[in-house]
């Protein structure tokens, strides 16, 4: 590593070089702590007691090289700050450490091989902007759980959530925070091992493996990252070296009263090296396909979560923090740099400007995708009203498409909405149980057809009815019941339309690939809208009830002749609905209804969602019908040609014939004449001239 660089912020493969890294006599350990007054290191390789590490080639760097130190051992650092106080600290750079009440670093031996080149080599550097990407977010140690109630290891998870993923069709998975942390209640948000695994599940090697085999599956693999903020744990970065090294002296600017956290200062350049290095890391390291920002509001706003007197202005007097700003922008620039084919997600609930805009030409963020906090908000506030007042939140339904390309938002159902007494979305849903299941399944179809990329919270699949914890398994006995099988086997029906309908995904951030037909019967609460591709035959048409109310013959309005078919109901029968469906196909009649030229006319079931593909087999019909009549009159023109030539060919002959006729009368009459002639010359002469005298007046 060049320390000049790291003194800049530019060294981002910082973790090579700090931590502790095995080499043929042992192992070599390096931390970084400039105002240190002294530096120690203990562990198993030295039964525990205290070895001097010394400043040797860069200023602040405490390094020793330490014969016999092997894979897996423990390890801590002691810091002696400029008063004399000496604290334990954990390895900020460590890459594992032991469990938790304990925070002693580990020696580790990086030996795994990724066998995923094809994978990595096909990987989408078009950020999968024009694809199908559907999300399950996952907590790992809650997913299931032994009868002991212990964690599922990753080898265990491969084995049962690899194909569970796949028979459900999701095609990505999304980690809440893996790195080491010492509460299981921050669910990995409030970390002291930034580079290290959490032990929970096993070691890096299997994290690895892990990842591995979920290429070979087709799944991809995102990785929550907290830029935000960290734990206050003493052994953690909390005044690492006797100072605020990490985070800022001013409580003002460097605690945060939401959380109970301590906030990175983002101006010093070892911190942005320490920050970018570590996302960087997982990328290149355990070949995560994305990461996703931990609450980016909190970043980006000085003022986030506090009270007037609790934080301080920026230099222009205002909440912006600017530090924030140009730290996000360097980490993606650096990101999409050696990784453009991996994602860059934001969690960032404000309106703040261009977040997924480019860093380069439009004074962007530089994020892939933005959550679209707002949608989900409105959404689940919209479906939590009795259907009878949705009426009066019709624009809560609605108001998500006026800013829909303002950025490429990922829509979120997220772990947030599911926990801390909010209930599971299930739970969410007015009415009876019947009713609570009708709604859920019009709001899951509301979810896939709005654009938008996906991702859905574990356990919501199958309408799981207790909210999410930590602390116990998910509860799979749900699946007993027939209406949660139902709910699973309509969310995995609906997850194979979405991936099978290139109009539910190839114009996601085009205005192009959405259009609404009918958004303004509030009184109703139902929405009909168009979902469309580049190409015709691929458009959808998606009818939303989320009334109470029946409709035997409602209209609708579509853009071409031709036939509609329903491809899925909510309140088919096997979903468990009430079986109100169209099972036959509608032809779209000449008629203008929504201000379109035609009209289909539809059953609509009450609390529902219906998806209609559509075919041009009646454009392909008024074609045959084209080539018919054209050979019908074809067929009329030669036979109408072929009779003049007849009569033509006839008169001919009947013209010869009489010509033929006249020459032969003609002939004859010749012959007659001469036969005369020369019989008058054997006469005498007198009597020929009298004769002739004769002939002569009587002609």
């Amino acid at each position: 590593m060049d320390f000049q660089k790291f003194l800049q912020g530019k060294a981002f493969d910082a973790y090579e070089y700090f931590g502790a890294h095995l080499t043929e006599e042992g192992a070599v350990f390096r931390v970084y702590a400039p105002n240190a007054a002294n530096v120690e290191v203990q562990g198993d390789f030295s039964d525990w007691k205290l070895l001097p590490m010394k400043q040797k080639q860069n200023p602040g760097v405490f390094e020793i090289e330490i014969a016999g130190a092997e894979a897996s051992m423990y390890y801590k650092y002691a810091i002696t700050d400029a008063d004399g106080r000496v604290v334990y600290h954990c390895d900020p750079y460590g890459m594992l450490m032991e469990l938790r009440p304990g925070f002693a670093s580990r020696i580790v031996d990086r030996t795994w091989k990724f066998t995923d080149e094809k994978w990595m080599q096909k990987r989408d550097v078009g950020k999968n902007y024009n694809n199908p990407m559907n999300i399950y977010e996952l907590h790992a140690g809650s997913w299931k759980q032994k009868e002991d109630g212990s964690w599922y290891d990753y080898e265990e998870l491969a084995e049962e959530l690899i194909p569970y993923l796949k028979k459900m069709g999701f095609n990505y998975i999304e980690f809440l925070p893996l790195s080491e942390h010492p509460a299981d209640c921050s669910w990995g948000y409030q970390n002291t091992g930034f580079f290290a695994p959490t032990a929970r599940y096993g070691t890096p090697d299997e994290l690895k493996k892990f990842v591995d085999e979920c290429h070979q599956a087709g799944i991809g693999v995102i990785m929550d990252f907290v830029p935000v903020h960290f734990a206050v744990d003493y052994y953690g970065l909390k005044e690492f070296d006797g100072t605020c090294l990490y985070e800022h002296l001013d409580p003002r600017q460097g605690y945060h009263p939401h959380w109970g956290t301590l906030i990175y200062n983002y101006g010093r350049p070892q911190v942005k090296n320490f920050l970018i290095a570590n996302a960087l890391f997982w990328t290149e390291k355990f070949h995560a396909d994305g990461i996703r920002f931990d609450a980016v509001a909190s970043m980006l706003y000085l003022d986030y979560g506090k009270n007037d007197g609790e934080w301080v202005a920026n230099i222009y007097g205002g909440n912006e923090n600017l530090d924030a700003v140009e730290l996000l922008k360097h980490l993606n620039s650096i990101f999409k740099k050696k990784h453009p084919d991996a994602l860059l997600i934001a969690e960032e609930s404000t309106a703040w400007p261009r977040v997924t805009g480019s860093v380069d030409t439009e004074d962007g963020l530089g994020f892939d995708y933005k959550w679209n906090m707002g949608w989900m908000n409105d959404f689940i506030g919209y479906m939590s009203n009795d259907p009878y007042f949705r009426g009066a939140h019709h624009n809560e339904l609605t108001f998500s498409m006026v800013y829909a390309y303002s950025e490429r938002f990922m829509l979120s159902l997220s772990h947030d909405e599911v926990v801390h007494q909010k209930g599971s979305l299930l739970e969410k849903m007015p009415g009876t149980e019947d009713k609570k299941f009708a709604n859920l399944r019009a709001a899951y179809g509301f979810f896939m057809t709005h654009p938008g990329k996906k991702l859905l919270f574990m356990g919501q699949e199958y309408g799981q009815v207790h909210e999410w914890a930590e602390n116990k398994a998910l509860d799979w006995e749900d699946l007993e019941k027939p209406a949660h099988r139902q709910m699973q086997n309509y969310t995995k029906a609906l997850i194979q339309l979405y991936k099978t309908h290139p109009a539910l995904w190839k114009l996601d951030y085009d205005s192009d690939g959405f259009e609404w037909i009918n958004c303004v019967e509030w009184e109703k609460s139902m929405v009909t809208f168009l979902r469309k591709s580049k190409k015709q035959e691929d458009t959808l048409v998606v009818i939303c009830n989320f009334s109470d109310v029946a409709y035997e013959e409602e209209l609708v309005g579509v853009p071409y002749a031709g036939k509609y078919k329903e491809i899925l109901n909510s309140d088919a029968k096997e979903y468990g609905g009430t079986g109100v469906v169209n099972p036959r196909v509608k032809i779209a009649k000449k008629e203008e209804t929504d201000d379109r030229p035609y009209t289909i006319k539809v059953k609509v079931a009450p609390l529902s969602v219906a998806i209609y593909s559509f075919t041009k087999t009646a454009a392909k019909t008024s074609t045959n019908r084209t080539a018919k009549t054209a050979k019908k009159t074809a067929g009329k023109a030669e036979r109408k040609m072929l009779s003049a030539t007849e009569k033509k060919e006839g008169l001919r002959k009947v013209i010869q014939q009489k010509l033929e006729t006249a020459e032969k009368k003609g002939a004859e009459e010749k012959e007659k004449r001469t036969a005369k002639e020369a019989e008058a010359a054997k006469k005498p002469k007198e009597k020929k001239t009298v004769t002739a005298k004769k002939e002569t007046k009587t002609e």
